[in-house]
């Protein structure tokens, strides 16, 4: 498992302090039993009244979907994707199953999944990178969905790449102190 130097302020599991994301990878391929063990991961993650929301869409390297999932993401993107092994689109149901009722929780649950699908990765020596430079309208045309569905994030997953790494300058990023994030009971006056 890749390790970082990141310290928290108060005790946490580790795999959440390890868990970054890179876009050195190597370009090694993934089997498919070990990509559905980060599906897997992903489906266990919380879900409004268990409605399940969340679905995920797939394109391994060197395969027929691939150049189609590839062609989406903006050029920067396009420049360090070339090495990952698998591209996945997380989409969300913007209506609920139950009572085809707005769900505004569904990116929320997209994101749990996600959180599951990088921590699984991360235990597994992998590394994930969630990108937003993509084109949405694209990828929802791609996918045939209707307007009940939300294209909400392309990840790339692969084998980190040390030494590409540190050729681009790659630096574990930090998080704001808890000051900055967590207030009880109001909010502070020059809260932005």
């Amino acid at each position: 498992m890749l390790k970082t130097n990141r310290i928290s302020t108060y005790p946490i599991n580790q795999i959440i302090l390890n868990r970054w994301s890179p876009r050195a990878m190597t370009g090694e391929s993934i089997d498919d039993a070990m990509l559905m063990s980060f599906f897997e991961s992903a489906r266990w993650a919380p879900s409004s009244m268990n409605n399940q929301l969340t679905r995920f869409v797939y394109a391994k390297k060197d395969t027929a979907h691939w150049q189609k999932f590839f062609d989406l993401l903006v050029e920067f993107n396009q420049g360090w994707c070339k090495d990952v092994a698998a591209l996945v689109m997380i989409i969300s149901r913007k209506k609920s199953y139950h009572k085809d009722m707005p769900q505004p929780s569904h990116s929320l649950e997209a994101g749990a999944c996600m959180q599951n699908l990088m921590l699984e990765a991360t235990s597994r020596g992998y590394v994930v990178h969630g990108m937003t430079g993509l084109d949405f309208a694209t990828a929802h045309k791609l996918l045939e969905l209707s307007e009940d569905w939300s294209v909400d994030v392309m990840l790339a997953v692969g084998v980190f790449d040390k030494a590409k790494s540190e050729e681009m300058k790659e630096e574990i990023s930090d998080r704001k102190p808890l000051s900055e994030l967590v207030f009880e009971g109001v909010l502070p006056e020059d809260f932005e």
